[in-house]
């Protein structure tokens, strides 16, 4: 099969974008036909904070291309407490919130970490383990973003990889930024947007940023990047990942002028 790059924006609702991206006089409950097409992916960040309704998925999934995908950010009453691998009854009553009516729509769950929360092992192999694999007879892709330097080691690389949860790489200084693959697709959120820049980063570092998610793509691991430990023999020799960047915060009114350009980048290339 062949191996995607998928680059989006988080949400489609923010009110500078009324400026800066949506064609004047847009209906807004427009907004996300029209995100949805400039676009390949969006991350759903509204069900952080509380879960949707299937109405509110099937919705979405009706006003998006066939071949479009989301993201969807699991709710902080999974991943926001003392215990993770207590999560069990909120991981339920999230994912039977209506993921389902996303259909072949529904790509990466992500688990976002508190900042507080430090890696323990045997605490997050419990939380693993309540993951489900599947969803109907749909296979799901997890990927966790660790906001504590504490995971930045072997011994999480290790545990992550044995779970095939991807971790999140965070163009970010203020959290953990690495990029060592823990399963077969990788998920970048930038956000380092710079409000001055029209597309958020400079033309330099989005042709930079297309290389490297060419080379994810392609299997390689980017030079560059920062990591945690070594990559595995596997990691090294992949036949291929799909690959989703996401343009997160920082300016984040550049943020769809910083997707839209990395897809034409990679387009070009």
């Amino acid at each position: 099969m062949s191996k995607h790059i998928r680059v989006g924006i988080g949400g489609w609702d923010f009110a500078p974008w009324r400026e800066t991206f949506y064609p004047a006089g847009l209906a807004q409950k427009r907004a996300l036909e029209y995100a949805s097409r400039q676009v390949s992916s969006i991350e759903i960040n509204g069900t952080y904070y509380r879960n949707a309704k299937p109405e509110h998925f099937a919705n979405w999934a009706a006003q998006t291309p066939d071949d479009f995908m989301f993201a969807v950010k699991a709710s902080r009453y999974c991943t926001n407490r003392k215990a993770l691998g207590e999560a069990g009854e909120s991981i339920e009553r999230f994912m039977a919130s209506g993921l389902d009516e996303l259909g072949a729509k529904l790509g990466p769950i992500l688990w976002q970490l508190a900042p507080t929360k430090r890696f323990d092992a045997d605490e997050l192999a419990a939380f693993f383990q309540l993951l489900p694999a599947k969803l109907g007879a749909r296979k799901l892709r997890h990927v966790l973003d660790t906001r504590h330097d504490s995971f930045m080691c072997a011994d999480y690389l290790k545990l992550a990889r044995k779970h095939k949860v991807a971790t999140v790489f965070t163009d970010s200084d203020k959290f953990p930024s690495y990029a060592d693959p823990t399963a077969d697709f990788i998920y970048a959120r930038l956000m380092c947007a710079r409000s001055e820049l029209a597309t958020g980063y400079s033309k330099p570092a989005l042709t930079q940023w297309a290389q490297r998610a060419a080379q994810w793509q392609a299997g390689a691991l980017p030079d560059a990047l920062p990591y945690a430990g070594p990559a595995p023999a596997a990691a090294k020799a992949a036949a291929g990942r799909d690959v989703f960047v996401y343009f997160i915060n920082g300016a984040k009114e550049r943020a769809p002028a910083a997707a839209t350009t990395l897809l034409a980048l990679l387009a070009g290339a």
